[in-house]
This record gives structure tokens, C-alpha cells and sequence, in this order.
């Protein structure tokens, strides 16, 4: 007796819904993934909507960053299914395992404010992109690891540039926030 469509995919949402509890690497590498796609929402919204003086710069980045984040959204998909993992394929997936926040209203925040969005939104990858490298490499799988560090400094340098943007260092805003948080 083969098992029905309806049943497998059941299956498949309660794996996944364990993975994402215990967690595993899988699971936290479908949030990644997730983040990415959202990631590349965002960045079109910025793109098409920046004014002033930073808009041609920011722009021309942002091109670059789509593509690279599309390079690394279908690498790190097809790696996963390497791994034996679940891939996230729906839009409702990627809504459920995003970190990172939407709203059409920020297409009006000023240019400075977009570019520093988006300069959170990659440190927030990196939390994830980091608890996933420990899972990976605790789970002994070096090639999803690997990825994963790459992905981590493609994350790293994007920062840099956007934070450069705004006239910034590279960790400006961001550390600091943490040690803000540990006064309160």
C-alpha cells in the first residue's frame, strides 16, 4: 500500500515540526533560508523607493546583494537536500520560519533609516547563521558548516558596505545595542 500525498506531507510537517524544537541544523538552516528570501523582498523595496543623495549608491549595492543572495538562497537549498534535510518551499514556510520584519509603510522611512533596516536585518542573519554552524558542526556535517561560515562572511561584508553607507564602521549600532540592553 503506497502512502497518500495527504500523508506524507503530514509526515513530512511533523519532522519538521520536531526539528524545529529540538533544533536541529536542518531547521535552523530553513530559517536562514527563509531569512534570505525575505531579505530579497526587502531589498527590492528599498531599492525601488531610496531618495536622495544615497539612493545611487544604495541602489547599485542592492543589485548586487539580490543577486548574490539568490546565488546563495538555491546553493543553500540544493545543500540541504544534499544533507537529507526538509527545504522550506512555500510562501506560508518562509513566513513561519522569518526573523526578519515587513512592512510596505518602511518604503517611506528615509534613506538613512532603510539602509540601517537592512543593516539589522543581516546582523539577524548572523544570529541564526551562527546557531546553525554550531548544530552543523556538532551534527559532524562539514559541508553544510562551510556553507554556512561562507555565508556568514558574505553577511559580514554586506554590513560593512551599508554601514559605510551611512558613514559608519562596521559594528556601529549593533554591538553596543547589546551592552545597552545588559544596563536595563
Amino acid at each position: 500500500m503506497t502512502t497518500s500525498i495527504e500523508d506524507r506531507y503530514a509526515a513530512e510537517q511533523a519532522q519538521t515540526d520536531h526539528d524545529h524544537h529540538v533544533p536541529t541544523a536542518g531547521a535552523m538552516t530553513n530559517h536562514i533560508l527563509a531569512n534570505l528570501h525575505i531579505s530579497i523582498v526587502k531589498f527590492h523595496q528599498v531599492r525601488w523607493s531610496v531618495k536622495g543623495p544615497l539612493a545611487l549608491s544604495v541602489r547599485t549595492l542592492l543589485n548586487d546583494y539580490i543577486a548574490t543572495y539568490r546565488r546563495q538562497f538555491d546553493a543553500l537549498g540544493e545543500l540541504l537536500l544534499d544533507e537529507g534535510e526538509i527545504v522550506s518551499t512555500t510562501t506560508q514556510e518562509f513566513h513561519d520560519y522569518n526573523m526578519l520584519n515587513e512592512s510596505g509603510a518602511k518604503k517611506y522611512l528615509s534613506a538613512e533609516d532603510q539602509v540601517s533596516e537592512l543593516v539589522h536585518d543581516a546582523d539577524t542573519h548572523n544570529l541564526f547563521i551562527d546557531r546553525a554552524i554550531k548544530l552543523a558542526e556538532n551534527e559532524e556535517r562539514p559541508a553544510l558548516a562551510a556553507f554556512l561560515v561562507s555565508l556568514r562572511g558574505t553577511n559580514n561584508h554586506i554590513i560593512r558596505e551599508l554601514q559605510a553607507v551611512l558613514g559608519n564602521d562596521a559594528r556601529d549600532g549593533l554591538d553596543e545595542e547589546d551592552d545597552d540592553d545588559d544596563e536595563d
